[in-house]
């Protein structure tokens, strides 16, 4: 089966005087797990729901390998959309469920149950096909609606917040479980979350929107360590964000005047080289502050004012002139306590990265 290569230009969507996207465009490579996230409102689902057919784009341009579909009905596409709310007909069986699609489709009966047998495999169902919905628990029902979409052949898998019904535990075992069948089946698969855990663990690349426009697109690390605003940053993961102002710039690194102190750091948009007196803001991961009395790399003094002990990881807020910090210690050999002071705290340069304010 050709796995296909989706590309949206210019994707204008307004809904009356309401602009939901704001001319996005992006390509997503055949056969990749492409993730869109951002908060509510940020114009994913209606960007998904273009590609899927559902919505019609105001303007731009949507294509699947060399085909035109922007003005196709959903059904030609040969995409499959998987909801949330998983959609399943209560009164038909497991079964009768997934053959739906083919059934509209005119497929012949000896052929629909060969291939309703088969991703019923595939999802890891096998001989679930008789059972009801109701005796389906969550985690079930939302293989099924998998199986449905899956049972078309599609070459596109669309999904739009999937896991969001299931327990963590659930969750997590269905995110292994949807990358490989989208990998196994050759599948060119968009997804859509407000999960940044979910993208992280799953995604190729993802794209963050933020208010119809794209703030970034990269690769989970990409974006996770080298964010181009602080609305990423601080979207993707926790981070510490410091106000100040840039004193100077050498060999890639600017060195930046803070409440606590001159600070290093890279500024990630290539494009921009920090001005001296520039106002910028400093993204510091948690787990990028470094927590030990030796000296190191932009040395911060503080105090611990409070901290949570989550087993193989300790989160510390640790005050200094420049505000609270957020630091969290993998596998730590000491545990501070709260009160503590003359805690240094070092962070590398490269961990630092500078954003425009």
């Amino acid at each position: 089966m050709a796995m296909e290569a989706i590309i949206a230009e210019n994707i204008v969507k307004s809904f009356g005087n309401i602009r939901a996207l704001n001319g996005i465009s992006l390509q997503v490579k055949a056969g990749e797990l492409f993730f869109l996230l951002g908060a509510s409102g940020c114009g994913k689902t209606t960007l998904l729901r273009c590609i899927a057919g559902l919505e019609a784009p105001t303007s731009g341009s949507i294509h699947f390998g060399e085909r035109d579909v922007t003005l196709m009905p959903p059904h030609k596409r040969e995409a499959a959309m998987v909801f949330q709310s998983y959609a399943l007909w209560p009164h038909l069986t497991v079964g009768q469920n997934i053959a739906f699609g083919l059934e509209e489709r005119k497929v012949p009966k000896p052929e629909i149950k060969r291939r309703v047998e088969e991703v019923l495999e595939m999802v890891q169902l096998p001989g679930f096909g008789d059972r009801s919905i109701d005796q389906m628990s969550g985690g079930q029902q939302q293989r099924v609606s998998l199986a449905r979409a899956l049972v078309v052949k599609p070459k596109c898998l669309l999904l739009d917040e999937p896991l969001s019904n299931l327990d963590a535990q659930l969750r997590v075992e269905m995110r292994r479980e949807i990358r490989r069948i989208v990998k196994e089946n050759g599948l060119t698969g968009i997804y859509v979350t407000h999960d940044q855990e979910e993208a992280l663990a799953m995604a190729d690349r993802m794209a963050v929107l933020t208010r119809g426009n794209i703030g970034q697109i990269g690769t989970p690390e990409e974006i996770y360590r080298t964010p181009l605003t602080a609305y990423v940053a601080n979207f993707i993961g926790e981070t510490n964000l410091i106000p100040g102002e840039a004193i100077e710039t050498r060999d890639g690194l600017t060195m930046v005047k803070t409440a606590m102190g001159p600070i290093v750091g890279r500024a990630t948009d290539p494009s921009w080289t920090p001005a001296p007196g520039e106002a910028l803001r400093l993204s510091i991961r948690p787990e990028a502050w470094r927590l030990h009395k030796e000296s190191g790399d932009n040395a911060v003094q503080g105090k611990i004012s409070e901290r949570s002990y989550l087993g193989q990881r300790i989160q510390y807020w640790i005050e200094t002139a420049g505000g609270r910090q957020q630091v969290v210690e993998l596998n730590p050999h000491v545990i501070h306590e709260p009160g503590e002071e003359n805690i240094i705290l070092h962070a590398r340069h490269d961990d630092v990265t500078i954003l425009k304010p």
